[in-house]
C-alpha cells in the first residue's frame, strides 16, 4: 500500500456555489449523453446502414467500451495534472467524435466516431471527483448526488432530444447540435471552474498500477464496483432493446415518441437525488438494500410492458430510480475512503460500472433477437439476482 500513500492532498474545500454545481451537472450530462443519442434511433440507423439488430446494438456497446477505456487510462490522470485544463480540452475534443458520427457514411466510420466520443466523454468522471473535492464533507453526498443526477439525466434525456431532432431533420441532426453544445460548454467551463491540481509524486505507470492495488486492498471498493456493474447492466439491458419493442408490431411508435420515454426515466433519476443525503446521514446500507430489492421487482412490471404501456412506464421509473439511487450511494461511500486518490477510485469503480453497461447491451440485443421482450426481461432479472447475491456476500463478510 506504500504506492497508494505517496500522494498528498490537503483536500481543502473551496466555496462550491449552487450555480457552479449546476454548471458541472449540465456539463456532466452533456458529456455522457453523447454515448446515448443512438439508442432511440437504432432501428432508423439499422435501416440506413442495412444492419441486423445485433449489429445495431454494437453501436451502443462500442460507446460503452470506449468509455470504459477512457475511465481506465484517462481519468487517473486527474490525480496527476491540473484538472480544469484537462476538463476543458477533453470537452472541446469530444465534439470531434460527434462530428465524425454526423458525417458517417459507413458502419466503420460510425463506430470510429462512437469510440472516440466515448473515450473523451469520460470528462464527466473528472467533474464528479472534482466536485467531491470542492464540497464540504457534510455536503459531499448531496453534491455528488446532484452531479450524478446530471449524468443520468444526460443519459436519459439524450434519447428524448435525439428522437425529437430525428423527427425534424433526420438521425444525424442530434450529432451536429451536440457538437456545438460541447464546444460552448468548453468555454463555459474554462470561465467557471477553479484551478485544481493534486500534489502527487506518482508517474503514469504507477497511477495505473495503483488502481489495481486499490481494488486488491479495498474490499469495500470491490463490492461497490460489482454492485454498480450489475446495476448498470440492468439499465443497459432495458434501454438497448426498448426501441425495438416500442417500434415493433404492438406499439408502432415513431423515433420522437420513443425518445419521450427518456422523460419517464428522468423522473426516476430525479427522485433518486435524496440517496446522497441519506448516505451523508449514515443510511447507505439501507438505501442499497431497498434499491436492489426494488430493482429485481421492477422487471415484473417491465415484462408486462410488452402489452401495457402503463406497466412499462412504472417499471422504467422504478428501475431508473433504483439504479441511480444505488449508484449515488456507491460513490458517496467510496469517496470517503481515500481523498488523495479520488480520481483513481473513480477510475476503478466507473470502469467496472461501464463494463457492466457494455455487457448489458450485448446481452440485451442478443436476448431480444433470440427470445423477444421476455428474453430481455429474463436476462435483466438474472443480473438483478446476481447483484443481490453480491450484496449479501458483502454483508455477511462485513465488506460492504
Amino acid at each position: 500500500m506504500n504506492t497508494l500513500n505517496k500522494s498528498q492532498n490537503k483536500d481543502t474545500h473551496t466555496s462550491l456555489s449552487p450555480l457552479l454545481v449546476l454548471v458541472m451537472a449540465i456539463a456532466t450530462g452533456l458529456a455522457v449523453a453523447s454515448n446515448y443519442y443512438a439508442q432511440p434511433l437504432l432501428e432508423t440507423i439499422a435501416r440506413a446502414f442495412n444492419l441486423s439488430v445485433n449489429q445495431a446494438g454494437f453501436i451502443v456497446t462500442t460507446a460503452q467500451l470506449g468509455y470504459a477505456c477512457g475511465l481506465m487510462f484517462i481519468v487517473p490522470l486527474g490525480d496527476m495534472f491540473e484538472r480544469r485544463k484537462m476538463i476543458v480540452i477533453m470537452t472541446a475534443l469530444s465534439a470531434a467524435g460527434l462530428l465524425i458520427i454526423a458525417n458517417a457514411t459507413t458502419l466503420t466510420t460510425m463506430l470510429l466516431g462512437t469510440a472516440l466520443t466515448g473515450l473523451l466523454s469520460v470528462v464527466a468522471q473528472l467533474l464528479v471527483p472534482l466536485a467531491a473535492t470542492l464540497a464540504k464533507p457534510e455536503k459531499r453526498g448531496k453534491t455528488v448526488g446532484m452531479i450524478m443526477s446530471g449524468l443520468l439525466l444526460g443519459i436519459l434525456l439524450a434519447r428524448t432530444a435525439s428522437g425529437a431532432l430525428a423527427s425534424l431533420g433526420g438521425w444525424r441532426t442530434i450529432y451536429w447540435v451536440a457538437s456545438i453544445l460541447m464546444l460552448v460548454m468548453a468555454l463555459v467551463l474554462w470561465r467557471a471552474l477553479p484551478t485544481s491540481k493534486q500534489h502527487n509524486s506518482l508517474n503514469y505507470g504507477q497511477l495505473l498500477k495503483s488502481i489495481f492495488s486499490l481494488f486488491w486492498h479495498t474490499p469495500v471498493l470491490r463490492t461497490r464496483a460489482l454492485i454498480g456493474m450489475f446495476s448498470f447492466a440492468n439499465f443497459s439491458i432495458l434501454w438497448t432493446s426498448m426501441a425495438f419493442l416500442l417500434a415493433g408490431p404492438h406499439y408502432h411508435y415513431s423515433e420522437g415518441v420513443i425518445g419521450l420515454f427518456g422523460l419517464v426515466g428522468a423522473a426516476g433519476a430525479l427522485a433518486a437525488t435524496r440517496a446522497g443525503q441519506l448516505a451523508d446521514k449514515g443510511k447507505a446500507h439501507l438505501t442499497t438494500s431497498v434499491g436492489l430489492i426494488l430493482l429485481l421487482l421492477s422487471w415484473a412490471a417491465i415484462a408486462y410492458g410488452q402489452y401495457s404501456v402503463v406497466s412499462l412506464i412504472v417499471g422504467i421509473i422504478v428501475l431508473d430510480l433504483c439504479v441511480q439511487g444505488v449508484h449515488i450511494t456507491n460513490q458517496s461511500v467510496i469517496y470517503k475512503l481515500m481523498p488523495e486518490a479520488r480520481n483513481r477510485l473513480t477510475s476503478g469503480y466507473m470502469t467496472t460500472y461501464f463494463i457492466g453497461g457494455a455487457i448489458g447491451s450485448i446481452a440485451s440485443a442478443s436476448a431480444f433477437e433470440a427470445a423477444g421482450w421476455y428474453g430481455v426481461c429474463g436476462i435483466g432479472a438474472l443480473f438483478s439476482a446476481l447483484n443481490m447475491l453480491t450484496w449479501l456476500f458483502g454483508y455477511r463478510h462485513k465488506i460492504n
